[in-house]
Order: C-alpha cells, then sequence, then structure tokens
C-alpha cells in the first residue's frame, strides 16, 4: 500500500471513466486529488463523490486546449495547494471514421485535445514542478498509438504523438528531478465499452494473450507506481497495459 500523504496530484478529464478511478486510487492512498475536467456539473459530482467517501479532493473545469485558461488553472492550483506533486495527461477524445470519410475537424480536434492539451498542461506543470525540483508526469497514451487502428487514423497520430512527446519531455525535465511517462491501456472495461454486445466482447477477448479486458484499476495501480519513490529510476518509459495485447 502506498502512502501520499501531504501530496498533490492533478488529473485532467478525471470525471468519470479511468481518470475517476486513477483519482480514486490517489485518494485512497492518502494523496489530495484534483478532479479537472469540461463539465462543470460532472466534476461536481466526481468531488461530491470522492468527499462522502472520506477523501480530500478538490475540483476545476478547464479546457486543456486552452492555453490561457490553463496558465491560470495552474496558478490557482499553486497559491491554493503550494505544490503540484504529479500531473496525469488523462483528457482525451475520439472521433473514429476511415480515413477517406474523416473530417478535417474530427482530425483536428482529437489532436487539440489529446496532444495539444497534454503539451499545455505539461508546460505549465512543469513550470511548478522544476522550482520544486521533483515531480512526476504521467501522460495516458493509448496501445493504438503503437499499433494503429483501422478508423483512428486521427486518435492513433495523437496518442503516438503523445508517446514520442514523453520521450522528448523526460530528456529534457531529467535535470529538474522532474519524470516523465507513459501508459498506453488496451482494452479497458469502462462506461462505453460496457455498451459492446457480448459477440463483439469476445472477439476482444480472442486477441489478448490474457483472455480478457483490463479494469480502470488496472491503469490506476501502474500510476501510483510510477508516482511513488519507487519508480525513481524510471523515465521516458512507455508501459503497455494491455494483457500481452502488444507484447513484442
Amino acid at each position: 500500500m502506498y502512502k501520499f500523504n501531504d501530496y498533490k496530484v492533478l488529473i485532467t478529464g478525471s470525471a468519470r471513466g479511468i481518470g475517476f478511478a486513477i483519482a480514486r486510487s490517489f485518494a485512497s492512498s492518502g494523496a489530495t486529488v484534483l478532479i479537472m475536467d469540461i463539465s462543470a456539473e460532472a466534476v461536481e459530482a466526481a468531488v461530491a463523490k470522492l468527499s462522502s467517501e472520506g477523501f480530500q479532493a478538490f475540483g476545476y473545469t478547464g479546457n486543456v486546449t486552452d492555453s490561457a485558461a490553463m496558465e491560470e488553472l495552474f496558478a490557482t492550483i499553486a497559491k491554493e495547494h503550494g505544490k503540484l506533486d504529479c500531473l496525469i495527461n488523462n483528457a482525451g477524445v475520439t472521433r473514429d471514421n476511415l480515413m477517406l470519410r474523416m473530417k478535417e475537424e474530427d482530425w483536428q480536434l482529437v489532436l487539440d485535445i489529446n496532444l495539444k492539451g497534454t503539451f499545455i498542461c505539461t508546460q505549465k506543470a512543469f513550470k511548478l514542478m522544476m522550482k520544486q525540483r521533483k515531480g512526476s508526469i504521467i501522460n495516458i497514451a493509448s496501445v493504438i498509438g503503437i499499433m494503429g487502428n483501422a478508423g483512428q487514423a486521427n486518435y492513433a497520430a495523437s496518442k503516438g504523438g503523445m508517446i514520442a512527446f514523453t520521450k522528448s519531455c523526460a530528456k529534457e525535465f531529467a535535470s529538474r528531478n522532474v519524470r516523465v511517462n507513459a501508459i498506453a491501456p488496451g482494452f479497458i472495461e469502462t462506461e462505453m465499452t460496457a455498451t459492446l454486445p457480448p459477440e463483439v466482447r469476445a472477439e476482444y477477448a480472442k486477441v489478448i494473450p490474457l483472455s480478457q479486458m483490463g479494469s480502470p484499476e488496472d491503469v490506476a495501480k501502474l500510476c501510483i507506481f510510477l508516482a511513488s519513490e519507487d519508480s525513481s529510476y524510471i523515465t521516458g518509459q512507455t508501459i503497455a497495459v494491455d494483457g500481452g495485447l502488444t507484447m513484442h
């Protein structure tokens, strides 16, 4: 059991799904979690849920693609919490379509939120962490960024970009003792996958060596490790949480 007392962690896109599971895992380990999402109502509900369970949680509403708004948000976090120990770039969207049918605006939206949003938040967070001379940044990429997927050229490009971005930041930030790693989830059970027909889920399971989909908690547990002192010599890595789907 990891202990994160006096630890401040910001998770983008954390009002639900994998982001919320990550927030809950940190909160249950003693951290103060900063929930950030684009919907004020969803943020309020997520904070209320964690608070009702006796955890320390604060909510912030914001659009990760808005640099000025993020500058203000990170300044607010520094003022209200004094520091930021960990940033988890989890906010992301999909707009799937075959290449010949993909609209330029759907390409741009996915790149803006998934990749540009990660750049903006990382830049703001590093300004705080470099002064602290300590920090961990974790980017939630995807196995699609490693192996590609038909109908997801925009998503694959954004997540592949996040993986390359992770390596570059890890090299830049190392001298300030700020580590940057990426997690590449595979097929994970979320609200979206819960609606899939049983036969589709069975087809997914066939291509996974462990023969089952993962849980949001599987991703959260790796986030906990990568934020802890136990991973103090790990940076610039992309670790797949995929049941063996992309093993080399």
